[in-house]
């Protein structure tokens, strides 16, 4: 498969970048050699591998005349135009399940350190402050009524590690799910007026994007506190903003933001507030899992067997 042109639309794991140069052609675009290489040879380009940050918009397909399929290094495919692939019989792919696990770890790490102040915690022992006096308490984790927006996979397995802390679960999805003991509220409003702590953890389409917006964050109130580990765009940012520095909700722990790798400069200060950049899927382990399911759907693409994870 030497000679098969696969275009890696950004920097990821240097372990997928290396497995993709043992096996194809790999073309990497902000490489200049391979910039140039790419000007010259779209037709030759037969695989994108995008994520997150980088898929496969409707111009990178319409300047791919030969594009069969899109790997997806990442679960969301909102940086993927399906509806241009699927018109074109282009095949795509993505990595469930494999980061389930490491996002829900994530999900509860930032409840926990946002709800006892872990970060500021931390800074304060470091800078000596802790021979003048004791730092500010913060809040118990442990029996929150937790309210879960998006109850796939990943919200299901946040529920049940909040369930182990002895947390009540709620949730609103687009239908109800079959699990009896947790609360299922058709409108989201009322699941925030419902929870001290709201996580979001719903795929990003054109209804869930600014999901979580003023009235939400109103709803959650003064006392409660937001965790995004979806997608930035679930929150409408300016909002958010606002209502943290006036004192409208409680806290915040955010792995994603709107506009990647830009933050808001008015939450650096905020002590109850903490921030990741996009690490909730980006174990070790699990970035070798995902890379090693791009590369084998690529390779049972090319040897014309079944996708092994199959979105079109």
């Amino acid at each position: 498969m030497e000679g098969i042109g696969v275009l890696m639309t950004c920097p990821m794991s240097s372990y997928l970048e290396q497995q993709l140069q043992n096996r194809f052609k790999l073309i990497r675009p902000w490489d200049s050699s391979s910039s140039e290489f790419l000007r010259l040879n779209l037709h030759s380009v037969r695989a994108v591998v995008g994520n997150p940050a980088c898929g496969a918009d409707s111009e990178l397909i319409d300047s791919l005349p030969s594009l069969e399929i899109v790997a997806s290094y990442s679960v969301g495919l909102d940086k993927i135009d399906l509806g241009k692939c699927e018109e074109r019989g282009i095949r795509v792919t993505n990595t469930p399940d494999v980061l389930t696990d490491d996002v829900a770890d994530v999900a509860i790490g930032l409840a926990l350190a946002t709800l006892r102040k872990i970060c500021g915690c931390d800074r304060f022992v470091r800078s000596g402050l802790w021979r003048d006096g004791d730092f500010q308490l913060g809040s118990k984790f442990s029996g929150k009524s937790v309210g879960i927006v998006g109850l796939g996979r990943i919200g299901t397995a946040i529920a049940l590690r909040a369930e182990a802390f002895g947390c009540s679960i709620s949730y609103h999805s687009r239908s109800q799910k079959p699990y009896p003991s947790y609360k299922y509220y058709p409108n989201i409003i009322d699941l925030a007026s419902n929870s001290q702590i709201l996580i979001v953890a719903c795929s990003l389409t054109e209804e869930t994007r600014h999901i979580i917006n003023r009235e939400v964050i109103n709803a959650l109130g003064p006392q409660g506190v937001l965790i995004n580990i979806g997608r930035g765009p679930h929150i409408d940012e300016p909002e958010l903003v606002s209502a943290l520095l006036e004192g409208r909700l409680g806290g915040a722990g955010l792995d994603v933001f709107e506009n990647e790798p830009e933050v808001p400069e008015e939450l650096f200060g905020l002590e109850n507030v903490v921030l990741l950049s996009h690490i909730g899927s980006d174990s070790v382990e699990t970035s070798m899992v995902m890379a090693d399911l791009v590369i084998g759907n690529l390779e049972a693409h090319f040897c014309k067997k079944p996708l092994l994870t199959p979105v079109i």
